[in-house]
């Protein structure tokens, strides 16, 4: 949806999507030298915009900024929008008048847009007209300048055509990924339940540190809750999401783990039933996203509960609520972040290495992003799970083969937040048929100097796993959020 910015603030609060603001730059007296010149600026900063994807993202067009009095009169229209990212297409020269206000006054993502209508001037037929309609770069090293005399940090820069240029497309998709990312963290409502596991020191978090950089909401949540739905699920609802398991998940009969079996009608109808429970619960409290961890009383209805979360939080994971075991907020983050970019997520660990063909296993026994998986996942029924108390059913699959990104959020020394990114290779195997996740991942320069590597930066025992190399994009959104950022 594209509005002008007549809309008031108010009634841009009101929006789940995304919002993206631009403006265009020139310069006001080109507009009397140069007759129907600011109409063909007008035309050509409408082409960008039908450029940004409609999908969860709400455009507002700010006009044109052609001199400094405009400049004061926008920055106060773009402080009110409730903006996540801005686009300044630099449609033709413009003075940095036209920015210096803007980027002093915003702490937005500021984004400047370089994108001229000809792949190269006409030369034989070259004019001073055709020059300013093409000379979208030629204000950008004084814009960054400027930035620089502000105090800010140089704006990212998308530097190409405006038509036929699937190079800067990407780009433009990959900012408005990064809008959507940081809109909803800002505004995301995360549960926490329950402890760390077994004092996993790696694992605490402060819960307004948490708010404090990513600007999410942490609801402190009751297992009582928990119950309370449970105690209300209907047999109808059972049935239904027994129905619903069996056609997402085999269930093969067990290989060589002596605690899987094949799994039981009982295992079924537990992890359907706390799966509409956990529906209902999310549902109940306005959850954007969930980490937990309770053990509950010996042989316990709650601890039933407690330790069959596994199924349904794998089927909400894949409906974009991610879910995080072992009570892990900063990994709860990571799985947000990468469910925003589209890249999956899927809650994981490192497990044995290969030193024969030089790979690690990674994966993790609790919930698990099944819109990543290779094929269909697996339900296998454990007879423990390993390190927590309680059985029942386990996920089991292996990530879509092709590149991996990871991404650890760590807490630092001094209270602050780091990102440790990583890409690498999923390659096609075999793993463990244990009723966890797995896959093998290859990492350069070879395992061993990776794994040193990736130590070195002081991770998390946990991280995302996400598909695709997305290690630029969030290292950008590190940035955005003032957090300090890694790259293996």
């Amino acid at each position: 949806m594209i509005t002008k910015v007549s809309e008031t603030c108010f009634e841009a609060n009101l929006s789940r999507n995304a919002r993206i603001g631009v403006f265009g730059v020139g310069y006001t007296k080109y507009w009397e030298q140069f007759a129907g010149l600011y109409d063909e600026m007008v035309a050509k900063q409408e082409k960008f915009i039908r450029k940004i994807p409609a999908k969860g993202i709400d455009v507002v067009d700010f006009g044109i900024v052609d001199s400094p009095q405009r400049a004061y009169e926008v920055v106060k229209q773009l402080e009110c929008s409730n903006l996540d990212l801005i686009f300044c297409d630099m449609l033709t020269y413009a003075t940095s008048g036209t920015f210096g206000i803007i980027i002093k006054t915003l702490n937005i993502p500021i984004v400047l847009v370089a994108l001229q209508p000809l792949k190269a001037l006409d030369y034989s037929k070259g004019s001073t007209y055709m020059q300013l309609m093409n000379d979208d770069f030629c204000a950008v090293p004084e814009f960054a300048g400027v930035a620089v005399r502000m105090g800010k940090k140089i704006p990212e820069i998308i530097i190409g055509t405006l038509e036929d240029d699937p190079e800067a497309d990407q780009q433009i998709d990959e900012f408005c990924r990064i809008a959507i990312v940081l809109h909803d963290l800002k505004n995301a409502h995360l549960g926490h339940l329950g402890h760390p596991l077994n004092a996993m020191l790696d694992m605490h978090t402060d819960a307004t540190m948490l708010t404090s950089f990513f600007g999410s909401h942490i609801v402190q949540c009751e297992a009582n809750q928990m119950m309370e739905s449970f105690s209300k699920v209907s047999e109808d609802e059972i049935a239904a999401a027994q129905e619903q398991i069996l056609a997402f998940f085999d269930t093969p009969e067990p290989v060589s783990d002596p605690i899987s079996m094949k799994l039981t009608d009982e295992d079924l109808r537990i992890a359907a039933k706390v799966s509409v429970a956990l529906e209902s619960f999310i549902r109940t409290n306005d959850l954007d996203g969930l980490a937990y961890y309770y053990d509950g009383p010996d042989d316990s209805e709650l601890r039933t509960v407690m330790s069959n979360l596994i199924v349904g939080n794998s089927l909400l994971t894949a409906k974009h609520i991610p879910m995080c075991g072992e009570s892990d907020l900063k990994t709860l983050v990571a799985l947000f972040i990468f469910d925003r970019l589209g890249i999956g997520g899927s809650f994981a660990e490192f497990h044995p290495i290969d030193f024969k063909e030089g790979f690690v296993l990674v994966g993790h026994d609790g919930p698990h992003n099944i819109s990543i998986a290779e094929g269909k996942p697996v339900l296998r029924s454990l007879k423990k799970y390993h390190g927590k108390p309680g059985n029942g059913a386990g996920v089991e699959f292996k990530i879509k083969e092709g590149p991996i990104t990871m991404l650890s959020i760590s807490s630092t020394y001094d209270g602050k937040f780091k990102f440790i990114i990583a890409e690498g290779e999923s390659v096609s195997g075999p793993i463990p048929p244990t009723g966890n996740t797995n896959t093998r991942g290859f990492f350069k320069p070879d395992i061993k100097t990776f794994l040193k590597r990736w130590v070195s930066e002081g991770p998390t025992h946990h991280f995302a796993l996400g598909i695709g190399h997305h290690a630029a994009t969030i290292e950008k959104i590190g940035h955005y959020l003032n957090i300090d950022v890694k790259i293996i």
